[in-house]
C-alpha cells in the first residue's frame, strides 16, 4: 500500500500528502526524498494548486478541508495557529496564555501537528528566537521554518 496520495515539490522540500475522502490528513516534509512528484486525485491536484498560489503570494489563504488527528488540546492549539495571518507570529507563551496552559504543552502540540504549512505551526516562535520546528532546533527540517517565515515576511 502506498503511503502518500501525492508528492508535491516545493522550493523548501517535497511534501508527502495523505488524504481521506475529501480532506487532507497529513503532510510530511521529505527534505532528502528522491521520489518523483505525483497526484492521485483531484483533491491532491487542488492542494498542489493552492501551494503554488501560496508560493506566488504568501498572503494566500488555503481553502482545503483538513482532518487532523489529535487530542482536544492539540486541536485547540492548531485552531489558534490557523488564525495567525501570514507575516505574523505568536510565541509559545502567547498561545499558552490563551489556553491557560504552558508554553511546553503548546510546543508539544506544535511538534505533533500532522498538517504543517496548512496548519501554520511555523508561525509559533519562542519569546527570544525562532524556537523549534518538528522537534528540531537546527538542521534541514528547521531550515524549512526559517524559509517559510522569510517567505511570508516579503
Amino acid at each position: 500500500m502506498q503511503k502518500f496520495q501525492a508528492i508535491i515539490e516545493t522550493p523548501f522540500a517535497k511534501l508527502g500528502v495523505q488524504a481521506q475522502n475529501d480532506s487532507i490528513t497529513s503532510i510530511d516534509f521529505m527534505v532528502s526524498s528522491l521520489e518523483k512528484p505525483f497526484f492521485s486525485s483531484g483533491l491532491t491536484e487542488f492542494l498542489a494548486h493552492q501551494i503554488g498560489c501560496y508560493l506566488q503570494n504568501p498572503l494566500h489563504k488555503f481553502e482545503m478541508s483538513l482532518l487532523p488527528d489529535g487530542t482536544e488540546f492539540q486541536k485547540s492549539v492548531w485552531q489558534i495557529m490557523q488564525t495567525i495571518e501570514a507575516g505574523n507570529t505568536l510565541s509559545y507563551g502567547d498561545v499558552a496564555l490563551m489556553l491557560n496552559s504552558s508554553p511546553r504543552a503548546v510546543g508539544n502540540a506544535c511538534r505533533r501537528n500532522p498538517i504543517p504549512l496548512l496548519i501554520p505551526c511555523h508561525r509559533i516562535v519562542a519569546k527570544n528566537g525562532l524556537g523549534g520546528f518538528a522537534g528540531q532546533t537546527k538542521g534541514s527540517v528547521f531550515d524549512i521554518k526559517r524559509w517559510l517565515l522569510n517567505h511570508e515576511a516579503q
